[in-house]
């Protein structure tokens, strides 16, 4: 081989190996600028993601959010409150009138205050939220509860509240840790009671003791008023005794005297032959009292009576 080819030769093997080198180095870029790319691709979707969580996260205290508590805590109370009062009338046998329970749900007063984190949102921009939700009850629904709640032995609504840690004023009913989650879907605030509040099963069991009390007094009053018209009845159907004539009774005549048997004397003259005629006596008169005096001088008067023996 010529000197000329052995320098083409080894020129070709340098500018070889400065190609590899260069493709090399040239990959070696390609791949580090790849990496910087797709980290700067994750840093913006964490910041990206991080600053959505924190757009979508919901105020514990907001007032829509209050107001979505406020109405998942009526639809769940009343769902409650149906399924026991059913039970009552089921055991009892009796029926209860349509949209009772509603018509006490709808009577309660929920109110919502110190609203406050008690989690932070996670990844899914759910946050855990506790305040002092309290519900006032009409103190007829209270007290025809507690009835039902002796009359079968259960515990009193003091002692149950009580064991939950609610607090009882007058006709208040206070859960000072209720907890509930708030989220946003769709662009819409989301509210989700947590867990099984004990407020909540304690005020739907006195919905349910209150319509069934009054749906026992009813009945009661019905049957007495079916047996007062039953009797009505039977009085109204009896026959009716027609008067009867009844005929005067003759007087009784008076008893007339017996006349005297006549008396014939014989005669005392039996030679006349002639019969003699009885004499009849008269009666003597009886000798009138001599009157007293009333001289008011005289001191003492002395009468004579003939028919004294002296």
């Amino acid at each position: 081989m010529s000197v000329a080819n052995k320098n083409v030769s080894k020129w070709y093997k340098v500018a070889g190996i400065g190609m590899v080198c260069g493709l090399a180095l040239a990959g070696c870029d390609r791949s580090e600028k790849e990496d910087t790319t797709e980290t700067a691709e994750l840093t913006e979707q964490e910041s990206a993601s991080t600053e959505n969580t924190a757009a979508t996260a919901v105020s514990c205290d907001d007032p829509m959010v209050q107001d979505r508590l406020k109405t998942a805590l009526k639809n769940t109370l009343n769902q409650q409150a149906q399924t026991l009062a059913a039970n009552y009338a089921n055991d009892a046998e009796i029926s209860l009138a349509s949209g009772a329970i509603t018509n006490k749900t709808n009577g309660i007063v929920i109110d919502v205050q110190n609203a406050a984190v008690l989690q932070a949102a996670n990844d899914n921009g759910m946050t855990t939220c506790q305040a002092s939700v309290s519900m006032t009850l009409p103190s007829e629904d209270l007290y025809q509860a507690s009835q039902v709640q002796a009359a079968n032995n259960l515990p009193s609504l003091q002692s149950r509240l009580a064991q939950n840690n609610i607090r009882i004023n007058n006709n208040m009913l206070v859960d000072d840790a209720f907890t509930y989650v708030v989220s946003t879907q769709g662009g819409q605030v989301r509210t989700r009671i947590a867990g099984q509040p004990a407020l909540i099963t304690v005020v739907a069991d006195v919905m349910a003791g209150s319509v069934f009390k009054s749906a026992m007094d009813e009945q009661r009053a019905q049957r007495s008023t079916e047996r007062r018209a039953a009797q009505n009845d039977d009085s109204q159907s009896a026959p009716v005794r027609q008067p009867q004539v009844v005929k005067p009774v003759e007087p009784i005549r008076p008893t007339q005297p017996a006349t005297p048997p006549t008396i014939n004397n014989p005669s005392s003259n039996t030679d006349s032959g002639a019969s003699a005629t009885p004499e009849v006596k008269t009666p003597a008169t009886p000798a009138v009292p001599k009157s007293v005096p009333k001289d008011e001088s005289i001191d003492m008067v002395i009468i004579e009576d003939d028919s004294a023996t002296y």
